[in-house]
This record gives C-alpha cells, sequence and structure tokens, in this order.
C-alpha cells in the first residue's frame, strides 16, 4: 500500500520540467549570453531559499497505455524566495519554451504568480524574457480560429502596482505584453545590448515600412532615455544587484515601514567640504551627486531613473539608518530647470514616496519651467503643473532645502506651501519670481531709455537689487524659514528623518 512509485513519478516529472525547453534550446540560450530562467532565479535570491509553484504544469505527452514519454514544462517558472531574508515572489519566463509566449502557457500559473505577490503582500520580480504574454501566431492554427484579446490576470498587475513594490528585469527581447509587464512596475531595468523593448517588433514594423533592428528599435539606449525603463546595467548579474538593492528600501507591501538599518555615519557629522560647494559665480555649476554623497549616510545613496529626466535627481538615501526618498535639482543639466521629462519624473517619484510612506528631502536648486519653443511645444507647463499637484496631494513628511536656486513656478513647487514648510536654505539662496538678471530691462525698460547713460543707470539698478535678493532680508520677513550653515545639512536632515519617521508610527 505504498506510495512510492507516485513518488518516483513526481521526481521523475521534476527532472523533466528542469529541461525547460530542452537541451539545445537551453544551449541556444546560453550562446546568446543569456542564463536560463533558473539560472536567473537563482542569481536573483538567497541561496536555498527557492520554493518552485507549479514545477510540472505543462503538457505531457503519453504512450498508447498512458505512460508519460515526456513533459513541456509551461514557460513561467516562479515561486516563493527571500531576498536580503525577506520573503518575495521570484518569476521568470522561460524563452526556451516558444519563446515566452503567453498563449503557449497556462494563463492560471501566470495569474496565480501576480496573486500570490498582492494576498501575501510580499514584492514581486518579474524577469521577461520574449513576449512574456503577447501572442503566437503559430497558435491560431492550432486552435482553429482567432480571438477577441483580453489579458487574464492584468487586474492582478494593476492590484500590485497598489500594493506592492513590483520590480521587473527586462532580460531580452520584450514584445507587446510584455513589454507592458516591464512598464507596469516600480523598477524597471534593461541589460545594454541584449535587452530590447518595444510593442511589435522589427518583423511586424516593416509591414508599416519602417525597416529596423531589434537595437535600433527598442533598445535600452532608447528607453532608458524616455522615461519608459528606470535603468540600463552592463549584465544581468548587475540588475540582479540592483534589483535586490532597490527592494531593501522600500517596505514589503503598502502600509508596513520600511526598514531601517544600522548606521556607523555620526548623524552630527559635519563636512567642511560643503560650505565651498555652492559657487560664488551664478553661471558656474558644481556637483549635487556629491552634496548627496556628503549630507546622506555613507554609501546609502541609491539612484533611479539616471539616464532620463536628468535636470532632476531621484534616489533613495538613508540618514542615521532610516529611509528617505530624495529629490534634487541637477545644475548640470539644463542648468536644473524642469523641462517636460523632469517634471514628469518628480511626479511619478513623489507618488512612489507617498505610497510606500517614505519620507521626501527636497535638495532644490531649480530657475524655472525650461523655456523657449521646444519647452512648449513638449507640453512643458503641462507636465510641470502635474508634477506640482502631486507634491501638493503628498502626505508623507518632506523637507526642503534650498541649495541655490528657486524661481517662478517649478520652484515653488518644491514643497506644499499651504502647509507647515520644513525647510532650510543655504546662505547661496537666490529667489523670486523670475531671476533678477533677466528681468531689470523689462522692469525697468523706459527708466533704462530715459537715462542720460543707460548702460550705467542700468548696473545702479543691478547694484540696487543686488542687495534686495539677499536671502538674509528674506529671512527677516520669514519669508525663508530658516538659513543655515551648509555643514550643518547632514546633522539637521538626521533630526527631521527622526521626527518623520515618528509622525508616520515608526522610531
Amino acid at each position: 500500500m505504498s506510495w512510492k512509485n507516485e513518488v518516483a513519478e513526481l521526481r521523475r516529472r521534476r527532472k523533466l520540467a528542469e529541461q525547460m525547453g530542452g537541451a539545445e534550446k537551453v544551449a541556444r540560450q546560453h550562446a546568446r549570453g543569456k542564463l536560463d530562467a533558473r539560472a536567473r532565479i537563482k542569481g536573483l535570491v538567497d541561496p536555498g531559499s527557492f520554493r518552485e509553484i507549479g514545477k510540472i504544469a505543462g503538457k505531457g505527452s503519453y504512450g498508447p497505455d498512458g505512460e508519460l514519454l515526456d513533459l513541456a514544462p509551461s514557460n513561467l517558472v516562479f515561486g516563493r524566495a527571500n531576498i536580503e531574508g525577506r520573503p518575495v515572489v521570484a518569476s521568470a519566463d522561460d524563452f526556451t519554451v516558444r519563446g515566452g509566449a503567453a498563449d503557449a502557457a497556462i494563463h492560471r500559473k501566470f495569474v496565480a504568480c501576480e496573486q500570490m505577490a498582492h494576498t501575501l503582500k510580499i514584492p514581486l520580480i518579474r524577469m521577461i524574457d520574449g513576449t512574456g504574454g503577447g501572442g503566437s501566431v503559430k497558435t491560431l492554427e492550432e486552435i482553429g480560429a482567432t480571438y477577441v484579446p483580453a489579458t487574464p490576470g492584468w487586474g492582478e498587475i494593476v492590484k500590485n502596482l497598489e500594493s506592492v513594490p513590483v520590480v521587473a528585469l527586462a532580460l531580452g527581447p520584450t514584445a507587446g505584453l510584455g513589454a507592458a509587464r516591464v512598464v507596469a512596475s516600480h523598477y524597471s531595468i534593461m541589460v545594454k545590448g541584449l535587452s530590447q523593448l518595444f510593442a511589435a517588433g522589427p518583423a511586424v514594423v516593416e509591414a508599416i515600412g519602417e525597416a529596423s533592428d531589434k537595437e535600433s528599435l527598442g533598445g535600452s539606449v532608447i528607453h532608458t532615455r524616455n522615461g519608459v525603463v528606470d535603468e540600463e546595467v552592463a549584465s544581468e548579474a548587475e540588475a540582479f544587484a540592483r534589483a535586490r538593492r532597490f527592494l531593501s528600501y522600500l517596505p514589503s507591501h503598502v502600509g508596513q515601514h520600511a526598514p531601517r538599518t544600522v548606521c556607523a555615519d555620526p548623524a552630527d557629522r559635519r563636512d567642511p567640504a560643503l560650505v565651498d560647494l555652492v559657487p560664488r559665480e551664478a553661471k558656474q555649476v558644481y556637483s549635487m551627486r556629491r552634496l548627496l554623497g556628503m549630507v546622506f549616510d555613507e554609501g546609502s545613496v541609491f539612484e533611479m531613473g539616471r539616464m532620463w529626466g536628468r535636470a532632476l535627481i531621484t534616489a533613495f538615501a538613508r540618514l542615521d539608518g532610516r529611509v528617505v526618498a530624495v529629490m534634487a535639482s541637477d545644475p548640470s543639466f539644463l542648468g536644473g530647470s524642469w523641462e517636460a521629462r523632469s517634471s514628469e519624473k518628480a511626479e511619478r517619484f513623489i507618488k512612489l514616496a507617498d505610497q510606500f510612506r517614505l519620507p521626501v528631502v527636497h535638495l532644490v536648486d531649480n530657475p524655472g519651467f525650461m523655456i523657449g519653443r521646444e519647452a512648449e511645444m513638449a507640453g512643458t507647463i503641462r507636465y510641470g503643473v502635474q508634477a506640482m499637484n502631486a507634491i501638493y496631494k503628498a502626505t508623507v513628511p518632506l523637507c526642503c532645502v534650498v541649495i541655490r536656486r528657486a524661481y517662478g513656478i517649478a520652484g515653488s513647487a518644491m514643497s506644499n506651501a499651504e502647509a507647515f514648510q520644513y525647510r532650510f536654505a543655504w546662505p547661496s539662496g537666490d529667489w523670486g519670481s523670475l531671476p533678477i538678471e533677466g528681468g531689470i530691462e523689462v522692469a525697468y525698460k523706459s527708466e533704462i531709455e530715459a537715462a542720460a547713460d543707460p548702460l550705467a543707470h542700468l548696473e545702479a539698478i543691478r547694484a540696487r537689487l543686488n542687495l534686495v535678493r539677499s536671502p538674509f532680508r528674506t529671512a527677516e520677513k520669514f519669508g525663508i524659514e530658516d538659513i543655515i550653515d551648509p555643514r550643518e545639512t547632514r546633522p539637521l536632515l538626521c533630526e527631521f528623518a527622526d521626527l518623520a519617521w515618528r509622525a508616520l508610527g515608526s522610531d
């Protein structure tokens, strides 16, 4: 009455599933410089932590007596695993089985993978290779009919975006639904030269008379610069490391607090180089990224989306071990002016911080929205207003440090001016409705033209206004809450992080 025969059958089926699409197709995958689905999961998660679900699901081939001859596994591998000791759902499309096409897969398994994440309130990592859910024309002949398109399980994807951190790694050509699954995430990664992403691939695009190859149509150089994908890396191993690190800054689900780490960097550290960081000459630039490294916990700054919306730096960091979301102007790109992409980036990031209840630190050097015909054609003001709306709607604590410029509507979007402003300014602070340099000739046009020496009169007006623009004059009227020695920035930000996390219910 033993069940040993059935247990042996189970072991056999598991071994067949581990062969994936067969030795030849697996070798072809490796020859392309790509890991197979199982190797990818092994490289991503903590050693020995993966417990696969639905391993023997697939399509069996049977002999005349009902004996199993072979098993073609489904092309989605998923299960429960750990990353840094915290549980996650890890999944990988298996390109060796029909190129990962979902209509050659088991839809219920795909849905179960997504459901597992939001039901158990744990992060989800998708490793996508192939259509990853797109169609295969070959299937139409097999079923004898076509079908009205639908996306089984998309509602589960939406639920995950609202409830748990979702990371997507594009690890090969991804088209159609596969591409959509990459984008439907909180953090996405492409591997340079290995990953491509498109609504439809080159062969389909040729039908509209547009010739291209995979890389020129949808390579990482395109999609990590236009905001479709957050990150470009050099290898799959780097993609795994970036995914693991991203998750280390976030809670496992909405409603949970982000983990605090032990910090060896003193909260009262004062970097003496900060006092000389910002040049006195307004047109000279400085490194905002260097500033971030000087005020946040050593080695804790994790930037996302570096290659797009480049006037704005978005990152996670820690202050005395506590996680914060960081927005910072980059004066080395467009002078820090927000154009359409930077504004879109600001909106997406502040919404992410608010969703996962992360306090925000905003380091401001913003001369305003980008101006000119190209900026108008790009709809800059619409994207800018949407970013400002998101900042005003955010409910997490926000601390502003005005490093240098804050002009116009974009400058005013530094924080919600109708709420308590937890804000500091460096002595280099320079603000207003528009820069004095660009407004004197307009505001004083008739007076300058009537002067005996227009150029001398212009310089006299400029000298008077330069006295008025002193940040200390603003502080006298409590127009700015505090002006600080730049070297005090880290201790004051650590104090903010402590107060913010207490307000959020975690000390």
